[in-house]
């Protein structure tokens, strides 16, 4: 059963960045479907793939991560306009039978993404 799921790791505090909302969007020509909506676990990631068998689809998405909100929770001073606010994510999806793992490092100045398989 091919899912695609997510990690986000907080590298200035060493740990599993908790409590970052998170929206996967399907795009089509003209417009981005809403798929799902949620915020990381306690250990980063979302609380049940962001799409699973008979919803991951071959095709193009985009996945935002809103990690300006989650430093402000933390109490960690930011610049306003802050450096980084929502991290826009495009990947493409060939062969949904295969699972997709997005996982991403970030930083209040700083993200990286990778994929693994």
């Amino acid at each position: 059963m091919a899912k695609l799921t997510i990690q986000v790791l907080d590298t200035s505090r060493g740990k599993p960045a908790a409590g970052v909302a998170v929206e996967l969007y399907r795009l089509h020509e003209d417009r981005r479907e809403l798929l799902i909506r949620g915020l990381t676990s306690h250990e980063g990631r979302n609380h049940s793939p962001l799409l699973a068998e008979g919803t991951m689809l071959a095709g193009l998405y985009e996945l935002d991560c809103h990690v300006g909100d989650y430093f402000a929770t933390l109490g960690v001073t930011l610049p306003e306009p802050r450096f980084l606010d929502v991290i826009s994510v495009r990947f493409g999806i060939a062969d949904n039978s295969r699972d997709l793992h997005v996982p991403m490092l970030i930083s209040p100045y700083g993200y990286s993404v990778a994929s693994a398989r």
